[in-house]
């Protein structure tokens, strides 16, 4: 392993790949704050860059644009509510209602600070335990699979405030019903189209996300007649930009985490999974963690609730490469694209890649940490200025939240049906949102449906049509109880605060 370090530092350290790494961080950082494009956008442009370099440069240049997209798309999600990449949904959670409270450089500061610590924290469990986790994530199996999205819905509970759990569950069902339509994956029989071919497909779910957050909030600014600038304009440059924490946010922060670092990589190692994922199952779990007095701040401007998606969907990034570069299994979408990237190398990823290719392993390992690193310095001193995006008045900001929703949506599938379903959408959220329905338990479901239902029916052609495969496997088991104790616990805590408050 010392060897193999030594390798990689020396490959990583080179000139040329140092600024690869910067020149990723940066293009990654900027294109992951516009809502629509995401890194695999991103690599897929950059692979026709790579193939002047050598393997090792062309990964280093993409991982550096993957991780700097997930770190620059919480940017768009905490100022204006229009996640820049799928991964950074959770982070307007809480990112969002902070900014609006004034402050938007220290939540800026908070998302920073945790997906560095997260990413960094990661690619130190990614040098140690890179081939120990490729066994463990091989042994995953359909049911396994089904256990934990049962487990990710469980996190619905995390979004429902007092009284709503039933309105939570309700919008869970919408997000399944949503997930269904299109064609089906494993007979490819059109499902609840209509007969329209542009559904064929599926709904996107970045189309889902912009309507029910970007859009829908442009709708309930107008609606409302709020100015989302005013907390802005009330205030000195000085004191919106302002990036320090105190010691009570810091002490939060720090808690958050370690656990959310820990969640990220679990979720990223495996195959399929990805940072979407990981940043709400490490949201939901971080709200179980909490006492009472911080599980009431979930929604409204937590430091747990912004601390804790930042950092999981860091982690899982890095997590990700795990099966890629030991398996030669994608962890993810954007994994996927960098598999095509190394197989049009001429290298195969697997479990001898660190033994044939020592300098590829180890280089993309190390230029992790030396990339959160220089993602830090970038962005740390313009928290102030971008913070600034706030204060622009609410005639101007409508119309830019819009036309980053239209255009994102348009240049994804150059139809022009996207742009409205996105609109009709926008208008069923923003009715549902009036009357206080939570549109974070739609998305999660979104998110799980189509992979529960192919695992689900999987799980089913294997036990030959039985329920048996929920405890025939060890594994299974222990996720369902881990589920079912999670759940019992909600619910106590529900039922006991109701008996409280009478």
């Amino acid at each position: 392993m010392i060897e193999g370090i030594l390798i990689g530092l020396n490959t990583a350290l080179s000139l040329k790949n140092i600024l690869m790494v910067i020149m990723g961080c940066f293009f990654g950082t900027i294109i992951g704050m516009l809502p629509g494009l995401g890194p695999m956008t991103a690599i897929a442009l950059m692979i026709p860059i790579t193939y002047g370099f050598d393997p090792a440069t062309g990964l280093i240049l993409m991982a550096g644009v993957y991780y700097g997209a997930v770190f620059g798309g919480s940017t768009s999600s905490i100022l204006i509510n229009a996640p820049g990449i799928p991964g950074t949904v959770a982070t307007s959670f809480d990112g969002y209602p902070m900014a609006q409270q004034g402050k938007a450089g220290k939540a800026l500061a908070i998302a920073a600070y945790s997906s560095f610590a997260g990413g960094t924290i990661a690619a130190i469990f990614l040098l140690f335990a890179a081939p120990s986790l490729s066994k463990i994530s091989l042994s995953f199996r359909s049911p396994d699979y089904f256990a934990l999205m049962i487990l990710g819905l469980t996190a619905v509970a995390a979004f429902s405030s007092k009284g709503q759990f039933l309105k939570a569950m309700m919008m869970s069902v919408l997000g399944l019903m949503l997930a269904c339509i299109g064609q089906d994956t494993l007979s490819d029989i059109p499902r609840f189209t209509f007969n329209n071919m542009n559904l064929s497909d599926g709904i996107s779910f970045v189309l889902v996300v912009m309507a029910t957050f970007a859009m829908s909030e442009a709708l309930m600014i107008i609606l409302r007649g709020t100015d989302p600038s005013s907390a802005a304009k009330a205030i000195s440059l000085k004191e919106l930009g302002s990036i320090k924490l105190d010691k009570e946010e810091t002490k939060k922060t720090l808690k958050t985490i370690p656990r959310s670092s820990v969640i990220g990589f679990i979720v990223g190692v495996l195959p399929g999974a990805g940072s979407t994922i990981a940043s709400f199952l490490a949201y939901g779990m971080e709200r179980s963690f909490v006492n009472k007095e911080e599980k009431e701040k979930f929604g409204k401007g937590s430091v747990h609730g912004l601390a804790a998606p930042e950092t999981a969907n860091n982690a899982a990034c890095s997590g990700s490469f795990v099966p890629l570069l030991t398996l030669g299994i994608p962890g993810s979408g954007t994994t996927a694209v960098m598999l095509g990237a190394l197989l049009g190398f001429g290298i195969q990823p697997g479990p001898r890649l660190y033994m044939t290719n020592p300098e590829i392993f180890w280089s993309v390992i190390m230029s992790m940490y030396i990339g959160m690193v220089i993602l830090l310095i970038l962005n740390l001193p313009l928290i102030p200025y971008i913070a600034r995006i706030l204060a622009v008045p609410r005639t101007f900001l409508i119309p830019m939240i819009l036309f980053f929703s239209v255009t994102g949506i348009y240049l994804m599938s150059f139809n022009t049906f996207d742009i409205f379903l996105m609109i009709g959408i926008a208008v069923v959220a923003t009715g549902l949102r009036l009357y206080k329905f939570p549109m974070p338990p739609l998305i999660l479901a979104f998110v799980l449906g189509g992979l529960m239902e192919e695992n689900l029916r999987r799980s089913l052609l294997i036990s030959d049509g039985s329920f048996n495969f929920l405890w025939d496997r060890p594994l299974t088991a222990i996720i369902l109880v881990f589920t079912i104790l999670i759940f019992s616990w909600q619910s106590y805590l529900s039922l006991r605060s109701k008996q409280s408050s009478k």
